[in-house]
């Protein structure tokens, strides 16, 4: 018996899953192989009828594990939740169920999706595919599961969440498009909060066509979510765009602040070159200032762990997911009972037992920044700072802010000797997108890791530098991967850096339609 297009894809994207399980991309796949084809079937059957849904009817779509799905298990990489069924599944999945996408399983992340490096899951540790010998290298995180399961064919593109890079990272280190659209622009509801206030579900996939194909469907507003962009507000960001003047060549701003000496020379390559090439398709490259830059990422944070103190704080062995009671004794008396229990109350070693190291010391930074003696030295001055990254994008896109009124005109802010030392002319320039590194860096080993971690363990969280100011801005951003001569995976002589697109809020199209530029 022949079956078609979409059938075969599914076949060979479960063989694929079979044959990569030792990467730790899933933490559980689709249960039902025989469902999943008869799905695949179907779809086959609609598009020879000329019936698609859409154009992921068929096709197999990964969905993070911090995204709830009512078959499967939902457990965040977390000891808290492990086991955890959730009653319902996230709008964003209902969406792709509606669109005729068969859900390939759910795939492996941090825990609780903090971490840039995806080992700090109760599954294990995501391994690279293209790592030499016993050498590992991290794929990125918090979504590297996703990142990975696409980048090794294991699906046909993935959901993920991004607070501070969590997709484009890992993207840019898997040779994968990883898109983050505009905060609100996509429901967060059913989606296991880090930080409601960054929180964004993006998308994995192979190319740019492929996320904006699964965007498209996703996209949307949600009365279940309180964040999601109301009718009115898309009706007037739509407006808004469409009044652009007709398509001409692109003013691309390359910040200043981003030229960092710590930018790996492979990377600064492939940045130079990406500019040169779009260059010649007739775009005009200029030098901005984005001066917050350098407070963006302290700000994120602090930010980030307050909010996730406050989300963590229903996990206390009462109400979700797992417990640990202290041990009982027939013996004891009531009062020895009574001053046990005051001693070692039920949430104290249900969470230090099963929160992960990184998480615990997230949930210890954010109290502290919320509490009385420490909230305006840290959390009110974090979110100035946040307003003062907002002010600086919008001070250098040449729209607008769609939802915002317009601002006095002011001259950008420098920052410093580098950005005072501009032209007069890139002074006062205003941009359509600006293109950036993803990360400072290719892959790290995860040796490397380690004794970075031992020295000093916020070290990691400089890996988003140059992701963090979208999140916090709640622009749209993507990461295209860009290959250049080098140590390439695999000796093959090239290796693939991610090079980053950021555009004005609400300004999706055109962000992916440089991305588009930039892959081809």
């Amino acid at each position: 018996m022949s079956i078609g297009r979409f059938a075969q894809q599914a076949k060979q994207c479960l063989e694929k899953q079979a044959e990569l399980a030792k990467l730790n991309a899933f933490v559980s796949s689709t249960s039902n192989y025989e469902s999943v084809l008869r799905c695949c079937l179907e779809a086959d059957d609609r598009e020879a009828n000329g019936n698609r849904l859409s154009p992921i009817d068929g096709q197999l779509i990964a969905i993070k594990d911090n995204i709830c799905t009512l078959n499967q298990p939902t457990t965040c990489a977390s000891a808290i939740l492990q086991g955890y069924q959730s009653p319902f599944s996230a709008t964003v999945v209902e969406k792709l169920k509606a669109a005729g996408a068969v859900i390939a399983g759910k795939t492996n992340l941090d825990e609780f999706g903090m971490g840039s490096h995806s080992i700090n899951s109760i599954h294990g540790s995501i391994k690279s595919a293209w790592s030499e010998s016993e050498r590992e290298r991290t794929v990125g995180g918090s979504s590297g599961g996703s990142a990975l399961a696409v980048g090794t064919e294991q699906c046909y593109a993935a959901l993920g969440t991004d607070t501070g890079g969590s997709v484009r990272l890992p993207a840019a280190w898997t040779g994968t498009v990883g898109f983050k659209p505009s905060y609100g622009m996509v429901s967060r509801w059913g989606v296991v909060a880090y930080a409601n206030s960054l929180d964004t579900v993006g998308v994995i996939a192979r190319n740019i066509n492929a996320a904006k194909q699964v965007y498209d469907q996703i996209r949307g507003h949600d009365p279940r979510d309180p964040t999601s962009l109301p009718p009115p507000s898309l009706t007037r960001i739509r407006s808004h765009i469409h009044s652009r003047p007709p398509t001409r060549p692109l003013r691309i701003g390359i910040p200043l602040e981003y030229l960092v000496h710590e930018l790996h020379p492979t990377n600064r390559i492939a940045w130079s070159l990406t500019l040169q090439s779009l260059r010649q398709k007739g775009h005009s490259i200029y030098h901005i200032s984005l001066p917050t830059t350098n407070s963006a990422l302290s700000a994120y944070y602090v930010i980030a762990p307050a909010e996730a103190s406050s989300n963590l704080a229903k996990y206390d062995g009462v109400r979700y997911g797992q417990k640990i009671s202290s041990p009982r004794s027939s013996s004891a008396t009531t009062a020895d009972k009574i001053e046990r229990q005051k001693a070692n109350p039920l949430f104290s070693p249900t969470r230090g037992a099963l929160f992960g190291p990184e998480v615990r010391r997230r949930i210890l930074l954010g109290s502290y920044t919320l509490s009385s003696t420490a909230m305006d030295n840290y959390f009110i001055r974090a979110q100035k700072v946040r307003r003062l990254v907002q002010d600086d994008f919008n001070r250098v896109f040449a729209l607008p802010h769609p939802l915002l009124p317009p601002p006095p005109h002011l001259p950008p802010r420098l920052a410093d000797s580098d950005a005072a030392a501009a032209s007069s002319e890139s002074k006062s320039v205003e941009v359509d997108v600006i293109v950036t590194p993803t990360s400072l860096r290719p892959p790290p080993l995860l040796s490397e890791l380690e004794r970075e971690k031992e020295a000093d363990p916020a070290r990691q969280f400089y890996e988003d530098l140059y992701t963090v100011p979208a999140s916090l801005a709640g622009l749209p951003a993507v990461s295209v991967p860009v290959k250049v001569a080098g140590e390439g995976k695999g000796g093959k002589g090239e290796t693939k850096v991610g090079l980053q697109v950021i555009g004005q809020f609400g300004d999706d199209e055109l962000v992916l339609q440089v991305g588009r530029e930039i892959e081809s």
